[in-house]
């Protein structure tokens, strides 16, 4: 990606699930950095204030046998994240396949 200077540093990439199709995305950084590091431009082009205040971008994860909802740019991914939902604000479109 030619744009690494948007995204924490890291040193490798980390299995997550959106929606049910599994992801490799880098480790340190926030949810929404994540949905940014696999649809750069769906994600940069939405209007979302990137730092909590809008709420637009909020996500659903799996919590154990249940779910909550978290502000992609304020959470941190971790393995083996489960997001179930993503905002229609953050006018994410996965890539077709996982990215590796």
């Amino acid at each position: 990606m030619d744009n690494q200077e948007i995204f924490e540093t890291y040193e490798r990439l980390i299995d997550i699930t959106i929606e049910g199709r599994a992801f490799q995305v880098p480790e340190n950084n926030s949810l929404l950095r994540c949905l940014q590091f696999l649809d750069l431009e769906g994600v940069s082009d939405a209007e979302l204030c990137w730092n909590g205040d809008c709420l637009d971008c909020t996500v659903t994860v799996r919590n154990g046998a249940g779910q909550r909802s978290l502000i992609a740019c304020r959470s941190i991914v971790q393995t083996g994240t489960e997001i179930l939902s993503v905002n229609e604000k953050i006018s994410f479109t996965p890539p077709d396949l996982d990215h590796s």
